[in-house]
């Protein structure tokens, strides 16, 4: 099976947006690539240290990888999130867009090392104006630079900084330079490979589909509560003004749906109560490619 869309409906699909929580399905597709290849180990277990402490809860010390692979995707647990990414690699879990060729795509940021570059707490950041468009050895180096100076920083430290930064100084042009970030198109290309074409042992293609149906969006789907739905597996994120969901629907008549929105610079600072709004638009958009005539070809991606 090829991967190239048979139809589509989009609202700017090429605009960028921040990508907030949504990201962290491919830290669990990088995380899965390197416990195949046998560079990491699933009974690997790992501590909680200052260093390695984002915001929000955390998970228990000595979680083991599958344990935080789920709190990284049910709870969004950032903590959980940092340490497999950093485990995985920075440059592995940027690889995956760059393997696809999304120019606009970037992942390479923990959780951690964007906050505390937005905070203001990260030289390396504040002293690297070419950023934003660096890429390949040089975005893994300042990246890498960028997540020590987060490391130095005290989750409760970095907490007090950032809500000063948001209260005081916030932009959102700011938000382009530290989140990890996409393309509504760039994104859902990411999405259907993940789990249409994941270059993943069928075991792990097992673990990848089980966490990713705890992530937030089948109850969501009008599809769902009609019957229409075999398997969900979805994310969602939310910020200070954004707000992101995708997830890869898999129908009871063998289809393949992919949903992708992205808001930036919503009224409300606090957004999760848009996810009604949200899901209005994109049970909308899955209505008209269902509702659409037949298509005989199968499913195709260059």
């Amino acid at each position: 099976m090829t991967l190239r869309p048979l139809r589509a409906v989009a609202a700017d699909p090429d605009g960028v947006f921040p990508l907030a929580s949504t990201y962290k399905q491919a830290v669990l597709w990088a995380v899965l690539r390197e416990l195949d290849a046998g560079r990491l180990q699933a009974k690997e277990r790992f501590s909680v240290t200052r260093q390695n402490q984002s915001l929000g809860s955390f998970p228990f010390d000595h979680s083991d990888v599958r344990t935080l692979s789920e709190r990284m995707i049910r709870n969004s647990d950032n903590t959980a999130t940092d340490i497999l990414h950093r485990r995985a690699g920075l440059q592995t879990v940027q690889g995956l867009a760059d393997h696809l060729g999304l120019c606009h795509t970037r992942l390479i940021l923990p959780t951690k090392a964007w906050w505390a570059a937005q905070a203001g707490l990260s030289p390396a950041f504040n002293a690297a104006s070419a950023w934003p468009e660096a890429r390949g050895p040089e975005q893994a180096r300042l990246a890498g630079q960028i997540d020590a100076d987060a490391q130095q920083t005290r989750p409760d430290y970095l907490q007090r900084q950032l809500d000063t930064y948001f209260e005081q100084r916030h932009r959102l042009a700011e938000d382009l330079r530290v989140y990890n970030l996409s393309t509504p198109y760039e994104f859902g290309t990411l999405v259907a490979q993940e789990f249409l074409r994941p270059d993943l042992s069928e075991g792990a293609r097992r673990w990848q589909r089980d966490v990713m149906a705890l992530g937030f969006g089948r109850s969501a789907l009008t599809i769902t509560h009609q019957g229409r739905v075999r398997y969900v597996g979805a994310k969602g994120g939310n910020g200070w003004q954004l707000l992101t969901y995708s997830g890869y629907v898999e129908t009871t008549d063998g289809r393949h749906l992919v949903y992708v929105f992205m808001q930036h610079g919503a009224e409300q600072t606090y957004t999760m109560p848009n996810t009604r709004r949200a899901f209005l638009w994109i049970n909308a958009a899955l209505k008209v490619i269902l509702d659409g005539p037949p298509i005989r070809s199968a499913v195709s991606w260059p």
